[in-house]
């Protein structure tokens, strides 16, 4: 293991590489309960049981002068421990990592404030932190209580400030101090929609102007929109590397993977959708005459292989396997597409859609292609129904029994539940 830090940047020298990085962290089994407890157990020279934990896993990638660099996954994934790599709070188990030049982190916000001084106190204090002289700071000042947006209250011990405040001082400090490397957390999550735009603005600002950036967010958007490159962390390890969007893909495409294997978990745990054991049995959400009866419901994609996640725009179909007992005369199938929220979004049906059924016997399928999926990301409720086109029986329906997930195509929409499917124009 090998750490190499230095203040200056030569130009042919990347601001940030890690190679193989590993860091371990080592779980106790047993606690005492009380000092007797401690005392005893040295005596007994028992072994405590103890397990490794590893947050980060074998991670090299490099962060050249002027590049930004994004940081997906979820909670526990070892974003934060990556961090702490970087800035020095931790040290690697094991690998390589070399950082150049000066770093600002947006992990804390203030974190090292006093809270007996004043704000403007406070922002020398803190420019001495980062590095600067107090000539380097004077220069700066004005510009950092402007950007902080406290007026009078710069002048007044930062104990009386509130988190906003407290935020919105820290930020302004951090921002200034023309780094090397920026290195932005969650911090952001924090504090008015206005002061976040004012935070992001001053972040592509850095990027614009040649910083180097190094960003951690949940907010896929933004990774999108600012950074160069993405990487997707989960259990320690670089799952996919490359193009923003690729990255923010494979990450979404994997959590919806995730959440319907979940969801079905918890349905056959429920024992959900049993099958009807005779004809005009009702179950919760289905009921019908059983004449005919819809045994299995199939959400396919473009391959044909059943699935529960789709990403907007790629192919769905709903196969409807059903069985009548005796010969039907003119059925209906149908079926109805519903947001999480409870909003109806579709309801097409072999009426509507041109395609007359004479009657059915016995087994057979019917299936409902959709060539693009036009759904926005989110989680839908899909309910199914065969019923009589002539007197208006219902023969079976299923409200609201099949689940499925839809997670973005990479383009960047996603507001309300429908892509139209446009294009913009500029006219002349």
């Amino acid at each position: 293991m090998s750490v190499f830090r230095s203040s200056s940047l030569a130009p042919e020298q990347p601001v940030l590489e890690l190679c193989h990085v590993g860091r371990r962290f080592v779980k106790r089994r047993e606690r005492n309960r009380s000092f007797q407890d401690k005392f005893i157990r040295l005596l007994s020279r028992r072994n405590v049981e103890q397990e490794d934990f590893w947050p980060l896993r074998d991670v090299s990638f490099s962060l050249a002068r002027g590049e930004s660099l994004g940081v997906i996954g979820p909670n526990g994934s070892g974003k934060s421990t990556l961090l702490k790599l970087i800035t020095g709070i931790l040290t690697p188990t094991y690998g390589e990592m070399m950082v150049n030049g000066r770093i600002c982190s947006l992990l804390e916000l203030g974190a090292g404030f006093q809270p007996d001084l004043t704000g403007r106190e406070n922002i020398f204090l803190n420019g001495s932190i980062y590095g600067l002289s107090r000539a380097q700071m004077n220069a700066r000042v004005e510009s950092i209580v402007d950007f902080a947006e406290l007026g009078d209250f710069i002048d007044t011990p930062v104990r009386h400030y509130s988190s906003g405040m407290y935020v919105r001082l820290g930020f302004a400090v951090a921002i200034h101090t023309d780094p090397d490397l920026l290195l932005v957390d969650e911090v952001l999550a924090v504090g008015d929609q206005s002061f976040q735009h004012k935070c992001m603005s001053a972040i592509q600002r850095f990027r614009d102007s040649g910083g180097t950036l190094l960003l951690v967010s949940h907010d896929l958007g933004s990774i999108q929109n600012i950074c160069q490159r993405a990487i997707w962390l989960e259990q320690g390890l670089v799952q996919s590397a490359g193009q923003p969007t690729d990255v923010v893909m494979d990450y979404l495409r994997d959590q919806a993977l995730r959440e319907e294997q979940a969801e079905r978990l918890r349905q056959a745990q429920e024992g959900a959708r049993q099958e009807e054991t005779e004809a005009g049995s009702t179950e919760a959400g289905r009921w019908g005459s059983g004449k005919v009866r819809i045994t299995q419901v199939m959400l396919c994609d473009g391959s044909g292989q059943e699935t529960g996640a789709f990403a907007s725009g790629e192919p769905l179909s709903v196969c409807l396997h059903y069985t009548a007992a005796q010969r039907v005369e003119q059925p209906v199938f149908g079926l109805a597409v519903y947001h999480e929220t409870g909003v109806h979004i579709s309801g097409p049906n072999t009426q509507i859609g041109g395609l007359t059924v004479a009657g059915v016997e016995g087994e057979g399928e019917v299936c409902y292609h959709i060539p693009k999926l036009p759904l926005l990301a989110g989680r839908y409720r899909l309910s199914v129904a065969v019923v009589d086109g002539r007197n208006n029986e219902t023969f079976d329906y299923h409200d609201r029994l099949y689940d499925f997930q839809v997670y973005p195509d990479g383009r960047g929409e996603r507001y309300g539940f429908v892509t139209l499917g446009g294009a913009w124009r500029l006219e002349s």
